[in-house]
């Protein structure tokens, strides 16, 4: 049989429509948005990964790539700019790099490039961030934690993302020739209730169990959201097993027993915090892919780390982590199943293989690079 001809083709136009599907091809518009430092060198690695899977199963992707972070706010002024947003709004799905880099560091600066993914994030209505947190059996050795601690750890991450200490007011007062910053924390019962669904149902497809997480003797924002999830499990939920655990004593029980956790539903911040300590049970940020949702309109999907400017331009950066991003944003926004399980698999045997990136690295053991290991996963994809 011959083989298929690829469906992908760079487009800067949204076809007519939503997301279609003839039969079990579907055609949709992907946005790329590459960012800063290694954010175009690892989405390049992804968007050839979507290549294949287009070519492999007879889809239509259209691609767009627009400018995000830094280097929109070097280009336009603002680090998500309205031709951007558009864009984003008009995709099924969005594939985001990186943002960020000590260039636009000035703390006195107008816009930083954070802004523009915070602002993504509000204005597409994306308020669940899903981190899957499993280590592959391959590289248990890889992280800082003892294999018998990490070994079985399957947990799905909910985030809260569009509420919080990052979204409340802020700013900066002066009297008396000192200056005080504030910070607010705002959480409203339905924010609250949202997201707790989100990993309710989630828990309901996994082991039947839902943490939720806060700081409830110290915060009266976790106080509400301590009740408001508590009524929302009871009443929606009530086959869960269900449990409440202190963010403090949270960041203990991800280093010491990680097994004993299934989904973890948290706020803005603490989810923040506990993702990135979370990251460490794999052995490297660059091996964690991330999605943020809403009720409508195009998903998110993105690694969860920064832009590692260190290492830009070197071609050493880890793509697997945007890469599983990929696989997600085919699973969530396009619901092709099939087309993501292949991509998983694809990446669980070259790491299998042997092949490592710089990060994933033992002592003494050989690392490829981004493209290379691009290669690597195509060559599974293909097998």
């Amino acid at each position: 049989m011959a083989p298929l001809q690829c469906c992908l083709f760079i487009s800067h136009h949204r076809c007519d429509g939503p997301e279609r599907e003839k039969g079990n091809i579907v055609d949709a518009n992907i946005v790329l948005l590459p960012g800063d430092g290694i954010g175009p060198e690892i989405v390049a690695q992804a968007e050839r990964v979507l290549q294949v899977v287009a070519e492999q199963h007879g889809h239509e992707f259209h691609l767009s790539s627009h400018p995000i972070g830094g280097c929109a706010i070097d280009e336009f002024g603002d680090p998500l700019p309205e031709s951007t947003l558009k864009a984003c709004r008009e995709s099924d799905a969005v594939l985001l790099g990186a943002v960020g880099g000590p260039k636009w560091d000035d703390p006195h600066a107008k816009t930083r490039p954070e802004a523009g993914l915070l602002k993504i994030r509000k204005e597409l209505g994306l308020f669940a961030n899903l981190r899957p947190i499993n280590p592959n059996p391959a590289l248990l050795d890889s992280s800082p934690l003892k294999r018998h601690i990490i070994e079985g750890t399957d947990i799905l991450f909910v985030r809260e993302l569009t509420g919080g200490i990052y979204f409340g007011d802020s700013g900066v007062q002066e009297k008396d020739g000192e200056k005080t910053a504030f910070n607010t924390m705002v959480y409203s019962q339905s924010e609250v209730k949202r997201v707790v669904r989100v990993a309710a149902a989630a828990a309901l497809k996994r082991r039947g169990k839902l943490t939720s997480v806060d700081k409830a003797n110290v915060l009266e924002v976790s106080r509400l959201w301590r009740h408001t999830a508590e009524q929302v499990v009871k009443t929606e939920f009530p086959t869960l097993e269900y449990e409440v655990v202190l963010v403090d004593a949270m960041a203990m029980h991800l280093i010491s027993r990680p097994r004993d956790f299934d989904v973890v539903v948290t706020g803005n911040m603490f989810g923040d915090i506990l993702t990135d300590e979370a990251s460490m049970l794999p052995g490297s940020l660059g091996l964690l892919p991330s999605a943020s949702v809403g009720e409508s309109g195009p998903g998110l999907f993105e690694p969860i780390h920064g832009s590692a400017p260190d290492i830009a331009g070197k071609g050493i950066a880890n793509p697997l982590a945007t890469i599983l991003a990929t696989a997600m944003l085919l699973r969530h926004s396009l619901h092709l199943e099939t087309e993501a399980a292949a991509i998983a698999a694809a990446v669980t045997r070259v790491l299998d293989a042997g092949h490592r990136t710089a990060d994933i690295a033992r002592s003494g053991e050989t690392s490829v690079g981004t493209v290379a290991m691009g290669d690597l996963v195509l060559v599974e994809l293909a097998s």
